[in-house]
């Protein structure tokens, strides 16, 4: 499991304290990706559960009138940061799952290979991103709409959808091969979760990938 595709660095969650004043007219959608950036940068804090417009409006030295004229709601602002996580992920899930070609002699070997990597990028994304782990998780969703927690809930059901295609093939010595990579799927899936909320509720301490070829080497 060596040849995990490396995970990008971050392009929402870095250091958005400096960039509201570098410039005075910021270029179009510019503004946008500096409150992502901020609201990001807010949820690594502790006790960054909930965040208030106010707040983040007094990060980015700016009024709450100027965050809404870029964002209907905070809502909005959660759904861009979903949307960052959607597009990152699925982006690589999918260079993942194309990048065997298929081959009837090795199908078991190549599904599981996936499925391996996939769950290592989504860890990784996460170390990587420890902002948005606390909307992944939904620590920071609790008190927002339901349907961002469901936007949430659907992008997991994606993920063991997807980990349930890879290992299809790797269960088809199987009398119950669909039985099979249902259940592999949904322990893997639950596994990437529960590692993403520890990183989480540890303050960001326990790291997601810690063992983790050790990990999937027991699930695999």
């Amino acid at each position: 499991m060596s040849d995990f595709l490396p995970i990008p660095e971050p392009v929402l969650p870095v250091d958005a304290t400096e960039a509201p004043s570098a410039r005075k007219r910021p270029k179009p959608g510019e503004r946008r990706v500096q409150i992502l950036q901020a609201l990001a940068s807010m949820l690594e804090q502790p006790g960054a559960e909930r965040i208030t417009t106010a707040a983040l409006a007094a990060r980015l030295s700016v009024s709450e009138a100027a965050l809404y004229r870029h964002f209907a709601s905070k809502a909005q602002m959660f759904e861009g940061l979903i949307d960052f996580i959607e597009q990152t992920v699925f982006t690589l899930v999918g260079q993942i799952t194309g990048r065997d070609a298929p081959d009837p002699a090795q199908s078991p070997e190549v599904g599981t290979r996936q499925a391996a990597r996939i769950v290592a990028l989504l860890l990784q994304f996460g170390e990587r991103n420890p902002g948005m782990v606390r909307v992944m998780v939904g620590d920071a969703l609790v008190f927002e709409h339901e349907r961002l927690q469901q936007r949430m809930n659907q992008f997991f059901d994606r993920i063991e959808s997807t980990l349930r295609q890879c290992l299809r093939g790797a269960s088809a010595a199987s009398a119950t091969p669909t039985v099979d990579a249902q259940v592999a799927a949904s322990v893997l899936a639950a596994f990437a979760v529960g590692r993403l909320q520890r990183y989480a509720r540890s303050g960001f301490k326990r790291q997601p990938t810690e063992h983790l070829e050790a990990s999937l080497a027991l699930m695999l």
